[in-house]
């Protein structure tokens, strides 16, 4: 299946089977976060992979509530870190470039993901605090996404798309 293939067909899944992720699969998850582009090639991202089933209960509390955040064998806690990105760029490196970083790493992950037959959620709306409090993050990092990665056990249909045209503007 083609890049292409894959971006079209990768789904939301919120709902996951009772099933373990095997390793060899974990380490592919980790090695697409790391090769995403990164500005300055600063990589100012950081990643949290927990599995622990209690951690995850007080992640999904943070969401909200987001009970397939417990469901899932794994949550990829996805951090920016404030400080690498500051140290060529300031200010503009901090409060955009760390995050768009940390964004491209989730993407090239859940892509991944997709390919070897797992589920993925980009998990946006939790308290930042809790999350911090939880995992006992420094200061430095900020916390971007929660990515709970398991198993689908729900099929989803195709979300509808603007028209290419429509959010796309040649200019000669």
């Amino acid at each position: 299946m083609g890049i292409l293939d894959i971006i079209k067909k990768r789904r939301s899944i919120r709902k996951y089977l009772s099933k373990e992720i095997p390793l060899e699969l974990i380490l592919k998850l980790k090695e697409a976060l790391i090769w995403a582009p990164s500005a300055g090639n600063l990589q100012s991202r950081k990643f949290y992979f927990v599995t622990n089933g209690e951690i995850r209960f007080d992640l999904a509390k943070a969401a909200f509530d987001q009970q397939f955040l417990v469901e899932a064998p794994l949550v990829v806690v996805a951090c920016a870190d404030l400080e690498a990105s500051s140290v060529k760029y300031s200010g503009k490196g901090k409060e955009l470039y760390a995050i768009v970083d940390t964004s491209l790493s989730v993407q090239n992950m859940m892509l991944v993901a997709y390919e070897a037959g797992l589920g993925t959620c980009w998990v946006g709306g939790f308290e930042e605090y809790k999350v911090k409090e939880i995992l006992d993050l420094p200061d430095k990092l900020r916390p971007i996404a929660l990515v709970p990665v398991g198993y689908p056990a729900e099929k989803i249909d195709p979300p509808t798309r603007v028209k290419i045209h429509d959010a796309i503007k040649d200019i000669p």
